[in-house]
């Protein structure tokens, strides 16, 4: 089903419970340039699941479109649509919609089964499937740009610019970190370090996996939990934090009420994504109320990004 950004993990988590053999989530950019109107979603992305069919698969669905209707008392969304497929072929049919994906000036963001990088990008290996986080969605396409030019790159304030920072002078800490697209790429890019945590299971098994793919596995500690496993961990006190977290917004605002902003020690960075439009003038209030500016703002479609920094704005 084509759902607007914001739904697309609730409706992935639902599918999730009932599809053994995973969900894909994939960017819909044939609807792209179709009004809302017509699509019924902005920013349309599709959500996919294989289930089997068997004497159990009516009642799967029923549960399924029960859960469905719950959450579209949060927010409406689309009648599920079905489709007979073999089973064989759901392992690769939805294969053909996930191609190499270049982002900013350096990073690649490739599937396992094709790895041909022509322009010698640093490439991330990233599989789309029950994990979030291929790079497809605008939050994560906007958190790795950033990610890029706070590393080796450079952001622009007004009409000051300042420089990228050596890159292995920082250690990562992502919250809510899905497949482990963002430390990955912070690591490829020279961070020293990245230490990661989500929620669900499944993404803190997927984000190892994905570790070991691209050979970072040995400066990348994943487990299972939120911000208080990564107020507990170890930090190296000659290096800075590059903090990222990548979640809807209520939960950014609970995150920083609960100590988040206390994680951004001097000359530190914050990258706050998942961000719809209307919502930002809130994250951007509850940020300035716990000590940081907002030094950066990256904007794709209805999507925001923000990069944040301890104190107040620079004169």
């Amino acid at each position: 089903m084509d759902v607007e950004g914001e739904m697309v993990e609730p409706v992935a988590e639902v599918f999730s419970r009932y599809a053994p053999g995973g969900v894909a989530i994939e960017s819909v950019q044939g609807l792209a340039g179709r009004p809302a109107a017509e699509t019924g979603v902005e920013s349309p992305v599709r959500v996919t699941c294989y289930l089997k069919k068997n004497h159990e698969v009516e009642e799967v669905k029923q549960k399924l479109e029960e859960n469905l209707w719950f959450l579209s008392r949060i927010r409406p969304l689309p009648k599920p649509v079905y489709r007979q497929v073999h089973e064989e072929d759901w392992a690769n049919a939805w294969k053909d919609h996930f191609h190499p994906i270049k982002i900013g000036h350096n990073l690649l963001i490739s599937p396992a089964w094709n790895r041909k990088n022509p322009d010698r990008r640093i490439q991330i290996i990233m599989d789309p499937g029950m994990a979030f986080g291929t790079g497809a969605h605008p939050s994560t396409r906007l958190c790795l740009e950033l990610i890029e030019e706070l590393l080796v790159g450079q952001l622009r304030l007004e009409d000051q610019l300042s420089f990228g920072n050596p890159a292995e002078g920082f250690d990562i800490y992502d919250i809510g970190c899905g497949s482990g697209i963002l430390a990955i790429a912070a690591l490829k890019l020279g961070a020293s370090n990245a230490f990661c945590v989500d929620i669900d299971a499944t993404a803190v098994e997927s984000a190892r996996e994905n570790a070991h793919i691209n050979a970072v596995a040995d400066r990348m500690l994943v487990c299972e939990g939120s911000l208080r496993e990564i107020q507990e961990m170890p930090s190296n006190p000659e290096n800075k934090r590059l903090i990222l977290v990548n979640i809807l917004a209520p939960v950014l605002t609970d995150l920083l009420e609960q100590g988040l902003a206390g994680l951004v020690e001097k000359g530190s960075f914050l990258v706050m994504s998942g961000i719809i439009a209307d919502q930002m003038d809130g994250i951007v209030k509850t940020a300035e109320q716990k000590g940081l500016f907002i030094r950066e703002q990256r904007v794709s479609g209805d999507w925001v990004a923000l990069c944040a920094q301890k104190g107040t704005v620079p004169k």
